[in-house]
């Protein structure tokens, strides 16, 4: 786990863009101002949706050689892809906890390849499932929606699993995916979210540049305030 103050980071999900230019919206959110790129492997197992594998990520990255790739893998055996997203240069391998029995083995494979890894959990997943793993893991996903479509309504209640992670480490990236936007960005601050995944609510937009800087400096004011006001 790296150690330091936590940053507020937007990673717009990249699956609600137009799939038939890939690249160029993927630059188009790199130049409104995303700190990183929230890429969606779904294998058609462990979620029900099929989208891309790493072929496609290679591709992407001869056209976008300097982003910062998080690989929201949502496949069954996850530890299968682990290489070939790295030979593809992905730089980080979130994989979920429900997906394999030894969740440290395929940590410690993420790690061996070269790439930073995270753990993720579905909203039905207690958070501490993630406990064991907290100290070996560069960041914990919190999923606000079910994972395989999107589109869905923001889970405000899954802000209890954010605001324990945020309580046991102070410098821990924790992730949140899944109906986020201008209108929960606030509640997800406050809870201690630093790392934010948007679709709809930047790629649709008619200004993603604002939308983004919008949503980082609500998670950097809050991330300002002493702890007694969060408590208010």
């Amino acid at each position: 786990m790296a150690h330091g103050h936590y940053e507020a980071k937007i990673g717009p999900s990249i699956l609600n863009s137009d799939l038939g230019a890939l690249a160029d919206e993927c630059q188009r959110m790199m130049d409104s101002g995303a700190d990183y790129l929230h890429l969606d492997v779904m294998d058609g197992h462990f979620v029900p949706n099929l989208t891309f594998g790493h072929p496609v990520v290679q591709c992407l990255r001869k056209k976008i050689p300097t982003a910062f790739f998080d690989m929201h893998m949502m496949v069954a055996n996850p530890e299968k892809w682990i290489n070939d997203m790295a030979d593809a240069k992905a730089d980080q391998y979130t994989f979920h906890a429900e997906a394999t029995d030894d969740a440290k083995n395929v940590i410690r494979l993420i790690k061996e390849a070269g790439m930073k890894a995270g753990i993720g959990i579905k909203p039905g997943t207690p958070v501490d499932v993630v406990f064991p793993y907290l100290e070996d893991v560069d960041m914990v996903l919190v999923m606000t929606v079910e994972p395989g479509f999107g589109g869905q309504k923001f889970m405000a209640d899954m802000m209890s699993k954010v605001q324990k992670l945020r309580s046991m480490y102070k410098s821990l990236d924790i992730e949140i995916d899944g109906g986020v936007g201008p209108a929960n960005i606030d509640v997800a601050a406050e809870a201690g979210a630093n790392m934010i995944v948007s679709g709809t609510a930047v790629v649709k937009s008619d200004n993603p540049r604002q939308v983004i800087h919008n949503l980082r400096s609500t998670v950097q004011e809050y991330m300002c305030l002493p702890k007694g006001e969060l408590e208010r």
